[in-house]
């Protein structure tokens, strides 16, 4: 399929976190040839993401896209203009970096100029993805050899954590149940229950109230002139649900909660069964063909 005019064009939104990247950080290269062969056929493709623009790699962003939605929909870009970003207010960051604190829940701030990390973050990571590395020479070699892309972008060790330009923040999993955290926040944050699997499912993201996806999409779509009957979404997580439902049409990966794939419009294969490469031949973004070696083993 060539998209020769608008007219047969679509507007695509990609999830990033369990559609177009593992937990381990890679992109498939199967994923990676999709988007790039979708572009060429004339379909606009936008990131569409919980991620702050300091998490979009360039192993991500150079695959090649047309904007960037970010922050769970409170930044967006069009190419490169920015279109706004919104920010958290600074008495909200106050209150949720001392109950994080004085609850012993690990957590980063999200903004455009770092990804700052509360002190014991690196640690509860690090055990997250590689294991016990203190007493498993094994795990300690493949963190040694196998850095995390999303280790190195955080910045540690910063001593004021009450900052003014925060995107949204996320938490990990601790010794409160979400629904307590979601409770004190209640009025100052939207709270979106385990968004990034690896995290837990007591960890999650507090947002800036009435920001999510579905509504940046609308103002990208005001932007470019162009109707939400155009529109393909495909994702995996909660913080998907919104713009699946304003999209005309929505992909669940194999390995999305199930919530969404309830509310999808089809649901295709997991990172590892190649989903989002088979996604986009289901609906005409690509033509089938052999694909390559995969980039992720096969699950056994």
């Amino acid at each position: 399929m060539t998209a020769s005019d608008e007219g047969s064009s679509k507007i695509v939104f990609i999830d990033i976190d369990g559609t177009l990247v593992a937990d381990d950080g890679r992109v498939p290269e199967s994923a990676a040839r999709a988007c790039r062969e979708a572009r060429a056929n004339g379909h606009l493709l936008y990131l569409c993401t919980g991620r702050s623009k300091p998490e979009i790699y360039e192993e991500i962003w150079g695959i090649g896209f047309d904007g960037l939605i970010g922050a769970g929909g409170g930044y967006v870009e069009n190419g490169s203009q920015l279109l706004y970003h919104k920010q958290v207010a600074p008495e909200a960051v106050r209150h949720l970096v001392d109950f994080f604190g004085a609850n012993e829940i690990d957590f980063y701030l999200e903004s455009n100029s770092a990804l700052y990390a509360s002190p014991r973050l690196r640690e509860h990571l690090i055990r997250l993805i590689y294991g016990d590395v203190a007493n498993d020479p094994a795990a300690m070699r493949q963190l040694e050899s196998n850095p995390h892309p999303f280790l190195n972008a955080l910045t540690y060790g910063e001593r004021n954590l009450y900052k003014e330009d925060v995107n949204k923040i996320c938490f990990l999993e601790g010794a409160l149940p979400f629904e307590t955290i979601k409770a004190e926040f209640e009025g100052l944050f939207e709270v979106l229950q385990c968004t990034v699997p690896m995290f837990g499912k007591n960890s999650g993201e507090l947002v800036v109230p009435g920001v999510h996806k579905a509504v940046a999409i609308a103002d990208v779509l005001s932007h470019l002139g162009r109707s939400a009957a155009d529109t393909i979404a495909i994702g995996d997580g909660l913080n998907d649900l919104e713009m699946f439902e304003y999209c005309k049409v929505g992909i669940a990966m194999g390995n999305a909660r199930e919530e969404l794939k309830r509310v999808a419009d089809h649901v295709t294969g997991t990172l590892e069964e190649d989903g989002l490469y088979q996604g986009f031949v289901k609906y005409g973004l690509i033509e089938g063909g052999e694909l390559p070696i995969a980039a992720l083993p096969k699950k056994t």
